[in-house]
Parts: C-alpha cells; structure tokens; sequence
C-alpha cells in the first residue's frame, strides 16, 4: 500500500512542466584555484638565474641553476661549475636521502666569493652587513647562503643543512640544527650515505673535557638560544661529536627521527637521547668521553 506516499489532487496540485527556456541557467562550474608555484620549481630557477645574470652578469660572475639552490660566483666558471655540481649536488643528494623530505621552503642563493676580500666586499655591497664569520653564514632575511668559499666547501655543507633544517623539523633546537650541521663541515661518503669526519673541532673540546668544562648534555639540549650566547667556548663541538657519536654507533638517523615526531613532548631532544642511551645519562656521558678523547685529527 502506498498511501503514506501518496496525495490527493488538491493536497499536491496538479502536475506541471516548466518549459525549457524557463528552466534556471546551472550554475556555472568554478575553476579550481590554481596552485601556488613551488618556491624551488624549474622555472622559479630559471627566472632568479635570468635575474641574477642581468644583475651581476657584466662582472663577468657565473650563475647556475642547481636544484634547490641557485649558484652565483665570482670565481673562474670551472670553479663555480665544479662547486655547484660536485659539492652543492653531492650535499643535496646525500642529505636529503637520510633526513630530508621536503626541500627548503623558499628559493634560496648561494653566493660564493673566492677570497676573503671579496667576500668582506660584497657582504656589505650586497646585503648591508658585516660578516661575523671568515667561513661563511646562512642568512634566512636575505634567502641567502653566503660563503668564503676560498676556505674550503666544508662551511658550505654546513650551512645547507639550515634551510633543510627550516623546511623539515622547524621545531628544531639550537644545538641540534648545528650539531647535525657541523657534523658535516669535515664529511665524506661511507657505503653510499654522507658521514661527518673528524674535524678542528675536536682538539679544543678534549682539552675542555680534560678541564671539565663542558656541560652536561641536559644543559647542552636545553640550553635553547643559549646555546650561541651562553656557550662557554665549547657548545658546537659538543654538539658535533655527539651527532658523530650517534652516527658512529648507527644511531643518528633513528635520533633524528624519533626526536622530530616526539619533539611536541620533548623539544630538547634530552628525554629522546636518553631513551635511546639507555637511560643511564652518567654512564653515557663516561662512555662518550672515552670515545671522544680517544679520536684524533687529522
């Protein structure tokens, strides 16, 4: 029976049709909104290489497209060539294979000076600064790494890992972000995977070991911005080669990890490291002091 379903004549009205040209327009489809263009995509590269060759191009200075970085230097284009392909491709690769799924977040230049003069020079022509460092340094206003690459390529490597850093694990403390940088100042490949070396550092730390005068790593990992104002002379070396320590024992990697998806529970990284340890933080600390004082460089 269809009764609860059905009405009468006068209750529902009689049926009728309307007439097509009386039918509403559909509404017309809205166009999906297009998405924003990659900070790092091809033709970004492409428009900030064209840029920077209409700007610097008559100074004779090469500029390169090297994903995710653009490349600009003062030096023979051989020389620039080979930075960008061997050192900047080979960090690039070799990071983001063992920590990094997303490049950094906004496109950033690699400057490269040969000298020291050069890079002094054109740090305050350029930027309107004075360079704190002889090395090198990561500057995220300018989107802009800036190097005295006469030094060598290690502070290069270094100072990629920052806008890594940014992109991927934003959370990251002071320590951690140069410990795992500094790690590769001094680095090489072992077994396809980039490992960090033994290093300049290591001399000054031991002899602050033998002094005790380096932190706990309780304070190491919570030291926050005191990590750079507080440092008692020793901060980046202990941070150094305790990431060299981890990656020694195979352990780096899993630390990293572990520490960016419980870092909302743990910003310092301390309860992670500790877990990883094995708890025992004052026996930890014996073991990594024998470790490091019995490393040698070069």
């Amino acid at each position: 029976m269809v009764g609860l379903l059905a009405c009468s004549a006068s209750a529902c009205g009689p049926a009728t049709s309307i007439p097509d040209a009386a039918k509403p327009e559909p509404e017309p489809a809205k166009p999906e909104p297009a998405k924003p263009e990659p900070a790092t995509s091809d033709l970004a590269l492409d428009r900030r290489v064209a840029q920077l060759e209409a700007e610097y191009g008559d100074r004779g200075w090469v500029v390169l497209a090297e994903r995710p970085f653009v490349v600009i230097g003062d030096g023979h284009p051989q020389r620039v060539e080979s930075h960008a392909r061997g050192t900047v491709r080979w960090a690039v690769e070799k990071l983001e294979a063992a920590y990094f799924e997303l490049p950094p977040l906004e496109l950033i230049t690699i400057w490269l000076f040969e000298t020291a003069a050069s890079y002094e020079q054109n740090v305050r022509e350029i930027f309107d600064d004075e360079p704190d460092t002889p090395y090198g340094y990561y500057s995220a206003k300018h989107r802009a790494l800036v190097m005295n690459i006469g030094t060598g390529g290690g502070t290069l490597v270094h100072e990629i890992v920052h806008p890594y850093m940014e992109a991927n694990f934003p959370a990251c403390p002071s320590w951690f972000n140069e410990g795992l940088a500094s790690l590769y100042e001094q680095s090489a490949e072992r077994g396809g995977a980039i490992v960090g070396l033994t290093n300049w550092r290591l001399a000054g730390l031991q002899a602050a070991l033998v002094a005790k005068q380096v932190p706990s790593f309780r304070e190491l990992c919570e030291s926050g911005e005191g990590f750079y104002t507080a440092d008692p002379g020793s901060n980046y070396a202990q941070a150094r080669y305790l990431c060299y320590w981890l990656q020694e024992q195979g352990l780096l990697r899993r630390y990293f990890a572990e520490f960016r998806a419980h870092a909302s529970q743990d910003p310092s990284g301390y309860a992670t490291l500790e877990a990883l340890v094995g708890g025992d933080m004052i026996d930890f600390r014996s073991r990594w002091e024998s470790f490091v004082l019995g490393l040698s460089y070069p």
